[in-house]
């Protein structure tokens, strides 16, 4: 097993005489053991860090190391590293057992009595082992998936990398082989770097996230830390499902005012504005209150546009006659609404977050209630320090 290190990693494409920054400056480093999962949008850089950990791609600057070893000129092979993608990648006209045993035979001396124990073993763990006859064709997608994990499993490697392996399962079939990963990587102790921009994958599978965005980290946290503490608006309003809502505002003393809002803040919050008059309003859609009267002077009224019901919640977007854009609130599904009906957003003011309008930077975090607060210490105790 072995930790990972990054070390002002840049990568930079050729592309018709232009330069393009693929991944910009990243200083990283993933413990031995850790589950750390790279989460960005398309074009963030993600599958590039990953790559280039890998040795698939050559980094343009700085230095990788696994293990406390330099790799920065081993190939592939050399780095002890096993790979999952987005395709299973089988061979299509080997069995399960030659698809799983077919990386040991190229790679190790081991006899062919021993790989077969070892892909036996690997197999029957996996839960595939009665499958290990048949061919690719034969198998369900998750079932393909769990041949092409345990292809890299059996390998017993220092890093598992993972390129959104569960990408091409179903919604059902993901959750199950999210909680397989899982299982498997808390059994294993494997140091794993999962690459998704999937967002539930990435809060419930990590040990940590990194958050990437135009080839730059925006936040390296535990999950609970990125969604109670974003660093930036980018990661506020990336981690959490529906995203965070943002008023444009400008800050008159201790009132913000935007379109269709007059927000008193109080003294405690207040003074986290102080030198920044330009800002934007963070709150999220399950801190806001949908009622029929004003509960304070800073409610918004507003009427109601659309209703989603999710079973045990509705996701009900509001909007004011001054604003150009509508907003979401998260209520209980039972709560009886209609589209056109006029209403009150409640925004307590322990829920806000503030950010700088220019920059982005966050500025105040709403408070975290005990229970959370104790988990969330929880999860940073028992992750590794930040990178």
């Amino acid at each position: 097993m072995a930790g990972v290190r990054l070390e002002s990693v840049r990568k930079v494409f050729e592309s018709g005489g232009d330069e393009i920054v693929a991944v910009n400056d990243v200083d990283l480093e993933i413990r031995d053991g850790e589950f750390l999962v790279l989460v960005g949008p398309s074009g963030s850089g993600k599958s590039t860090l990953l790559r280039m950990i890998a040795g698939l791609e050559r980094q343009t600057d700085g230095d990788i190391s696994i293990g406390g070893e330099v790799v920065n000129d081993y190939k592939p092979r050399r780095r002890d590293i096993a790979m999952a993608f987005q395709s299973y990648a089988l061979y299509p006209n080997m069995t399960v057992r030659g698809n799983m045993s077919f990386g040991l035979k190229m790679s190790t001396d081991l006899s062919a009595e021993e790989i077969d124990a070892k892909v036996t073993e690997t197999a029957e763990m996996m839960g595939i082992g009665e499958l290990l006859d048949n061919n690719p064709g034969q198998l369900s997608g998750g079932q393909k998936q769990r041949v092409a994990l345990g292809r890299a499993i059996v390998r017993d490697p220092n890093v598992f990398l993972m390129d959104e392996p569960l990408s091409n399962l179903d919604a059902k079939l993901r959750t199950t082989m999210r909680t397989e990963i899982n299982r498997l990587q808390d059994q294993l102790g494997v140091t794993t770097i999962y690459v998704t921009h999937d967002q539930t994958e990435a809060m419930t599978m990590s040990d940590r996230l990194v958050i990437l965005d135009g080839g730059e980290i925006q936040q390296v946290g535990t999950p609970l830390e990125c969604f109670y503490r974003p660093a930036n608006r980018f990661v506020a309003g990336f981690i959490g499902s529906p995203s965070m809502n943002f008023f444009p505002v400008d800050a008159d003393g201790a009132t913000l005012r935007g379109e269709g809002i007059a927000y008193e803040l109080p003294a405690g919050i207040e003074r986290a504005t102080d030198g920044h008059t330009e800002l934007t309003l963070g709150v999220r859609p399950e801190d806001i209150a949908v009622v029929d009267d004003p509960q304070s002077d800073n409610d918004i009224e507003c009427t109601v546009d659309v209703i989603e019901p999710m079973g045990s919640v509705k996701y009900v977007y509001l909007h004011t006659d001054e604003m150009d854009a509508e907003f979401i609130a998260e209520v209980d599904g039972q709560q009886p609404l209609a589209v056109g009906d006029s209403a009150y957003a409640h925004v307590p003011e322990e829920t806000v977050y503030l950010f700088d309008r220019s920059t982005g930077t966050a500025l105040h975090h709403r408070e975290v209630t005990d229970d959370a607060e104790l988990d969330l210490s929880a999860r940073l105790e028992g992750s590794p320090a930040e990178g």
